[in-house]
């Protein structure tokens, strides 16, 4: 079913503390840097302000992005009463050593001066959900949580998040603070969250966000994506479109083609309609910089899947796709864990 400006976004309840956000979001990170050099500021403004006519309010930044840029574009489209129309979340933890090492902090003092940072950028008073990008492996996350709270406290952020956390870190971030959204990958082709992680968000009530719903474009170009990717676009070293791999990954995407048509949709509206199928305790966020690809995706909220048609992309997906979703050289910290607090020396 191809895309229409008749669809209307749905809205969603994330997690249980009152969130409230468009069923689809939209992934801001392409606008400023990882899929080749920054995008027009002003045709991203254009954009982001498109979105939100759609219905999609539910807008994904992080202080890394850019680094910086993004959040202060995102800020900039917020302008003249916008504001208020959208559910604004951003990330803290990760930064850059040496222009492209990364590290990872979560210790109190750096969880503050990040958010007083990504309210300045933004140019708000508040941020609607704020998460731990990346979890730092040394600092209990009792302790990262702690600070979080206070935040909440003081008014600077409504709801916590983290992204790519252990089942058990969850849990027990969970346990000092409610924690209203886990972001993770999740795809018809990254399975991997569902043994453990999906099953403790929803036991506790947390809400799931799906970033890279469409396997980081493959689904939208199939194993053309190696042809058109820009210079410093990331994707060029992630294994998984590697020639290694990519016969069989490619199977895969033409099986999923083959359903589309037969659907009246395209790949990219199946596979994000797969991620929405899911439940309705899940936000997929793919990122696009085009108004076409945006209007595709929304589109994908009309595709309707059947328990054949759901069980027929089962088949597909067991098979499993082939490569790492990275390159070498940088570590997710999938699944991370954090020390006891009773480790933790207060200072």
């Amino acid at each position: 079913m191809a895309a229409s400006e008749e669809v209307k976004v749905p809205r969603i309840k994330l997690g249980s503390q009152g969130l409230e956000v468009s069923a689809q979001g939209l992934g801001c990170m392409g606008m400023s840097e990882a899929y080749g050099p920054p995008k027009p500021e002003p045709d991203m403004i254009k954009l982001i302000h498109h979105a939100i006519c759609r219905g999609i309010t539910h807008l994904d930044t992080a202080d890394m992005y850019g680094p910086h840029t993004n959040e202060i574009l995102i800020g900039k489209a917020l302008k003249e009463g916008i504001r208020a129309k959208v559910e604004l979340a951003t990330k803290f933890a990760i930064s850059f050593q040496d222009g492209k090492k990364f590290d990872v902090r979560g210790d109190p003092a750096y969880v503050r001066a990040c958010c007083e940072a990504s309210l300045k950028r933004l140019d708000v008073d508040c941020i609607d959900l704020y998460y731990q990008h990346r979890i730092d492996t040394s600092v209990p996350i009792e302790v990262t949580i702690g600070e979080l709270k206070k935040l909440v406290e003081e008014g600077k952020i409504k709801y916590i998040g983290l992204s790519e956390a252990s089942a058990s870190t969850i849990r027990r971030a969970h346990a000092v603070h409610p924690i209203t959204a886990v972001q993770l990958e999740w795809s018809l082709w990254t399975r991997d969250v569902e043994e453990e992680i999906i099953p403790t968000c929803r036991e506790l009530g947390i809400g799931i966000v799906a970033y890279s719903p469409l396997g980081r474009g493959f689904f939208s170009s199939g194993p053309k994506l190696m042809e058109n990717l820009a210079e410093g676009d990331f994707r060029k070293v992630c294994t998984y479109v590697q020639a290694e791999n990519l016969e069989h990954n490619k199977k895969l995407y033409e099986r999923a083609t083959a359903i589309a048509s037969r659907k009246g949709c395209t790949p990219s509206q199946l596979a994000l309609a797969w991620v929405h199928h899911q439940g309705n305790d899940v936000c997929p966020i793919p990122g696009t910089t085009k108004i076409e690809n945006l209007n595709q995706n929304i589109g994908a909220l009309s595709v309707k899947l059947s328990a054949e048609d759901m069980a027929e992309l089962e088949s597909i997906a067991s098979a499993g796709v082939k490569g790492e979703r990275y390159g070498p050289e940088i570590s997710t910290w999938q699944n991370s864990e954090t020390p006891p607090l009773s480790t933790w020396k207060r200072t």
